[in-house]
């Protein structure tokens, strides 16, 4: 099977999808499918099908592989050693090694140095939006400013 293209959905609900073999494109209904099954096997007028990722984000989320602390400040405590995994304007998402007791809704602190060439410091608020055994999404809270070397680091 071919390798799923990534199509981000509109705010209208709609992915436009273009087939690869006869260059039709055509936008088409998705919002039935936000959370749940994001990969679907799309045919072609032409005869051709192929596999789609449905991207529902609104912002990109970079890739990387950077060390970092997290502390929770909401009930329960704790903290660790955390890898950072992606990264977008509004959220990050990473994993911790062990037993952890972090839970959705709680609000933590998340300290990492990005792998530009300044090295910059990143020590943001965030609340906990999934867990998934060792992964941890984080959302950004929304007081905090947006650093700019971020924004910089963040471009693809």
């Amino acid at each position: 099977m071919k390798r799923s293209e990534k199509i981000f959905v509109a705010d209208s609900g709609k992915a436009t999808i273009c087939c690869a073999d006869c260059g039709i494109t055509k936008q088409v209904p998705v919002q039935r499918y936000r959370g749940k099954k994001h990969t679907l096997k799309i045919r072609c007028s032409c005869g051709s099908s192929f596999p789609v990722h449905l991207e529902f984000r609104k912002a990109y989320r970079k890739s990387t592989e950077l060390d970092g602390v997290y502390r929770i400040i909401s009930n329960g405590g704790g903290g660790g050693a955390a890898s950072i995994q992606n990264i977008s304007k509004d959220g990050i998402g990473f994993s911790v090694s062990g037993v952890h007791a972090i839970k959705v809704g709680q609000k933590a602190m998340i300290n990492f140095v990005l792998d530009n060439r300044k090295s910059t410091r990143i020590n943001k608020e965030v609340v906990v939006r999934s867990v998934t055994k060792n992964r941890i999404g984080c959302q950004f809270s929304d007081h905090q400013p947006f650093e700019k070397d971020l924004g910089f680091y963040l471009q693809p």
